[in-house]
């Protein structure tokens, strides 16, 4: 299942494009629903949400998918760092190229550091939040002894031993179930791989933002495998200390995709907590 082309769209931000795509709700309309993905070879929006959209759109919200700059189908350029300020302004020149004065953020990973970066800097812009395995919350050595990302990053995306196979390995280090993962999102990741190229991970800087989760006062659903191989399960306690109404699910014999590996009981809590 791919996401269809027409719905495609691109946001020009100086010299960088920024490829996204916007599903309306299928019922009465109840607010925007912006879902930010993580990172690794060949992620994108689509691939990392597209057992979601849908429930979403069928309980009234309009979602908008897009891809980060360096992944998916948005510019990848090699003359930036991949800061977390530069992610973050992305996702702001999205807002505001769509007039979404303010929105729930749905981040997994890389995308989770994005919406908490977010609410820090812009809090007016964030509805809510529903965070899955959230980075930016531990120093960079803990994420980089984790047995995930030292599989990410044995071989540097473009080289010549980061082959197909590969790639489907590294897949199967984020889920419990090996079976999740199918030669379709293979295929689609690996496409998408094929363009990218190591600047983004080599270049990223995501700083440890857990002395400021105490400052973040917005109503939060957070998730975590108690099996995540990059990023520290007890990661869900600091999420369980920001200040607003926060609620924490800690599920078993999950990974760090949690919206993939369990997508009938992701769907159905985060629209309850909308809703609720």
């Amino acid at each position: 299942m791919a996401a269809n082309p027409e719905q495609s769209r691109w946001l020009e931000v100086d010299d960088l494009s920024l490829h996204y795509t916007v599903h309306a709700p299928h019922a009465d309309e109840r607010g925007t629903v912006v879902f930010i993905h993580g990172s690794g070879p060949g992620a994108s929006g689509w691939s990392n949400f597209k057992h979601n959209v849908a429930a979403f759109q069928d309980a009234g919200y309009c979602c908008v998918v897009y891809d980060q700059w360096g992944y998916g189908l948005s510019s990848k350029p090699q003359d930036r760092d991949y800061t977390l300020a530069f992610f973050v302004d992305g996702l702001i020149a999205l807002l505001d190229e769509l007039n979404i004065g303010s929105a729930t953020l749905v981040g997994n990973s890389l995308g989770g550091a994005i919406a908490l970066g977010t609410s820090l800097e812009h809090s007016e812009r964030v509805k809510s939040l529903i965070l899955m395995a959230p980075g930016g919350i531990e120093a960079r050595e803990r994420y980089f002894a984790m047995p995930g990302i030292q599989a990410m990053v044995k071989f540097p995306m473009g080289s010549p031993e980061f082959t197909q196979t590969v790639l489907s390995e590294l897949l199967t280090q984020l889920v419990y179930d090996p079976s999740n993962i199918d030669d379709e999102l293979v295929n689609e990741r690996w496409a998408t791989l094929e363009t990218q190229n190591a600047h983004v991970l080599a270049t990223m800087q995501i700083p440890d933002l857990s002395d400021r989760l105490a400052d973040i006062t917005i109503p939060t659903l957070a998730f975590w495998g108690a099996d995540d191989r990059f990023c520290p399960a007890d990661g869900i306690w600091k999420i369980m200390s920001m200040s607003g109404p926060v609620q924490g699910e800690l599920l078993n014999r999950c990974g760090h995709w949690v919206m993939s590996e369990y997508p009938a009981l992701f769907n159905r809590r985060c629209t309850d907590f909308l809703a609720n």
